[in-house]
């Protein structure tokens, strides 16, 4: 009916020919030009590059937030710039995971741990999916089992940023997309939150791509793309 197909494990990401411009002050700036990327089912891969390169707009893109003015993303078969607004917004629901820099972004501030990921999981579930992992489970995986019951808001910034990828994580996508996953955090969390999202790729079938200025955690990646003034370079 929806024309999308049904989640099936870690989706390929592609984009080709990707082209984002928008205006200001009634002149058109062009954010991206001709970027194109592959990046396999069930790998890891990391954007680095200078503040205003580009980076942030390219994920967008990759998330299907925003559609580019030429170009196309596929994320496994389907094509993000053919859909329309309602199938765009199944596949997000059901197959593409966004973590905001911001954690606060993805999270009920005064709802527990186990409430977010509740919650999480309604949209998925609204769209059909029945197949979404156990909340338990994967709060212990990702190391906040002993705070399940914990508001959000009472979280140190290393366990909102792990509940912000377990929310992410319990809709049960193919592809997670994330922005500076380490930004507000010590080098130490940061290492932590990095092995969770290498961790992640491997045992639930996730292809992750990460937003990152971190050269630590962009070291930990099979893949990484940079970008200077909204192109690829070496």
């Amino acid at each position: 009916m929806s024309g999308i197909p049904a989640h099936s494990g870690a989706e390929g990401v592609v984009c080709t020919g990707l082209r984002h411009e928008y205006v200001v002050d009634g002149s058109p700036v062009v954010a991206l030009d001709d970027v194109s990327l592959r990046v396999e089912a069930g790998a890891t891969a990391a954007i680095i590059g200078p503040s205003g390169s580009g980076k942030s707009t390219l994920l967008t893109l990759l998330a299907g937030l925003q559609r580019p003015t030429a170009g196309s993303v596929f994320v496994g078969e389907t094509d993000l710039t053919a859909l329309d607004e309602r199938r765009l917004l199944r596949l997000r629901a059901t197959r593409l995971a966004v973590v905001a820099q911001n954690p606060f972004r993805n999270l009920l501030p005064y709802g527990t741990c186990v409430d977010n990921l509740l919650f999480a999981q309604r949209a998925p579930r609204s769209h059909g999916r029945s197949d979404l992992p156990a909340i338990e489970p994967l709060l212990d995986e990702i190391g906040l089992s002993r705070v399940a019951g914990t508001r959000c808001d009472r979280l140190s910034g290393g366990e909102r940023q792990r509940l912000a990828l377990a929310a992410a994580l319990a809709t049960g996508p193919s592809v997670l997309v994330t922005d500076e996953p380490t930004s507000q955090l010590d080098s130490v969390t940061g290492a932590a939150v990095a092995d969770l999202l290498v961790s992640t790729a491997v045992s639930r079938g996730v292809t992750v791509i990460a937003v990152t200025h971190d050269t630590a955690l962009a070291s930990r990646m099979d893949t990484r793309f940079r970008i200077a003034d909204g192109r690829l370079v070496p």
